[in-house]
């Protein structure tokens, strides 16, 4: 009996999870020009097409395998310093025409979902002086749009590399260290962003939202002139020069949703503002022990305690079916898991069999049921909210993290928002309890 059968055929047992959670409903903004999607009264369903504009090892580790036994490559600043300005450029053109297409705008759209995120670097759009990076990004952008159009999709384009880098990850296009806030790098974002906003002025029947910057992380700090908060509002107003019928939204940097209640909110002079938090559970040794039903208890409780009461617009913009961190380069190239210990200094959980890479197609049956009850909990919880994309579209071979592969083995609920979970009984959370 496969992990399907076995969830079918306990259908008797089947009740919502999540969704018995009360469903919020955040104070509507006030509007100065009416929106092409509803996401007042609309869910968002949505996946990140992560690792077409900003290179990450793990999800295409075929463009840094030369680098895997060293060689100072980490992340796309380092790809493009070692290659050089032509051969980077040829390499990341191959990417950029190949690994996303039109045909995955109309998978997306037949899966039942209505938006895609995409992540972009500043130096796709306002490149600076002296640095590695190589540019043609943009004119893949545009194709994007003219296929989401084409297959009923709404975009959030999402600045996913600042100047300085905004958390020293691989993911903010240079890792290892974090200026961003210092120097000129706030005006130079802001620019960036001004340039986008200009770009697409006339596209908002797609692109419905602009994310001012993705996962912001000290030494920046929240208040002051350099401030993360007067970033947002700045960033706003760069937006709303050239553009008043577009979402503009804003990182909750780690400090979770409820504490940015009252901060760019009703009364505050803006407008359509929405918050973007992410969710995983694989990237601290506690999250990683968990039990399979402790992971699903742990994302409905998540929906209980901090997706309720908010002021404005939120989405989980990025999460994932992972309860592991076993993905091949997940932690950086090179490195190894937690989960397995080969990080190093961290407890052995379990190991990484048919995680590390590969197809969702040869994992174990148990792991395929686990992650169908997973990803159904994660998605009714993230709906107490506005909704929530998926990271990531498509990998090279990260099960647990590929929409795409996860889609095509049954695991994604068809239609969109139907359940198999088996009813494992959490009655505390269904009570609303703690």
């Amino acid at each position: 009996m496969t992990w399907l059968d076995n969830l079918t055929s306990k259908a008797g047992l089947a009740f919502a999870l999540c969704s018995a959670l009360a469903i919020a409903n955040p104070v509507a903004p006030i509007r100065k020009r009416q929106l092409t999607f509803d996401y007042t009264n609309n869910k968002v369903r949505g996946v990140n097409l992560g690792g077409w504009f900003v290179l990450e090892p793990w999800i295409t580790p075929s463009l840094f395998n030369d680098y895997a036994n060293g060689g100072g490559v980490i992340d796309e600043w380092t790809l493009s310093q070692a290659l050089g300005y032509d051969q980077a450029h040829s390499r990341l053109e191959n990417h950029w025409s190949t690994f996303i297409t039109r045909d995955d705008f109309f998978e997306i759209a037949g899966a039942g979902l209505n938006h895609v995120r995409i992540p972009i670097g500043y130096w796709a759009i306002a490149p600076l002086n002296g640095e590695p990076y190589v540019q043609g990004q943009i004119s893949y952008l545009d194709q994007a749009i003219g296929w989401a159009r084409d297959a009923g999709l709404k975009i959030m384009i999402d600045l996913h590399g600042a100047p300085g880098s905004q958390n020293a990850a691989d993911n903010s296009g240079h890792a290892g260290s974090n200026t961003w806030g210092t120097g000129d790098t706030i005006q130079q974002t802001l620019n960036a962003i001004r340039a986008l906003s200009e770009r697409y002025t006339n596209q908002e029947d797609v692109v419905t939202a602009i994310e001012l910057i993705n996962e912001p992380r000290p030494p920046i700090q929240l208040d002051g002139d350099n401030g993360l908060k007067l970033f947002d509002y700045n960033g706003w107003g760069t937006v709303r020069d050239s553009n008043e019928g577009t979402v503009v939204v804003i990182s909750d940097a780690f400090q979770g949703t409820t504490f940015w209640n009252g901060f760019m909110g009703p009364g505050s002079g803006v407008w359509d503002v929405m918050l973007d938090t992410h969710q995983y559970q694989v990237f601290s040794t506690p999250l990683l022990q968990l039990s399979a039903d402790g992971h699903v208890q742990a994302a409905c409780g998540y929906g209980r305690d901090n997706l309720r009461g908010l002021d404005k617009w939120t989405v989980v913009a990025e999460w994932s079916g992972a309860a592991t961190d076993c993905a091949k380069w997940l932690n950086g190239l090179g490195k190894g898991a937690s989960y397995d210990g080969t990080l190093g200094g961290t407890p052995y959980v379990g190991e990484c069999t048919g995680k590390y890479s590969g197809r969702v197609a040869d994992m174990l049956e148990s792991d395929k049921g686990n992650l169908v009850t997973f990803i159904e909990a994660q998605m009714d919880a993230y709906e107490q909210a506005t909704g929530w994309f998926f990271w990531t579209w498509k990998t090279e071979g990260a099960p647990e993290w590929d929409f795409q592969d996860l889609l095509r083995n049954n695991i994604i609920p068809q239609p969109i928002n139907s359940r198999r979970r088996e009813y494992r009984s959490f009655p505390s959370i269904l009570q609303g309890q703690h």
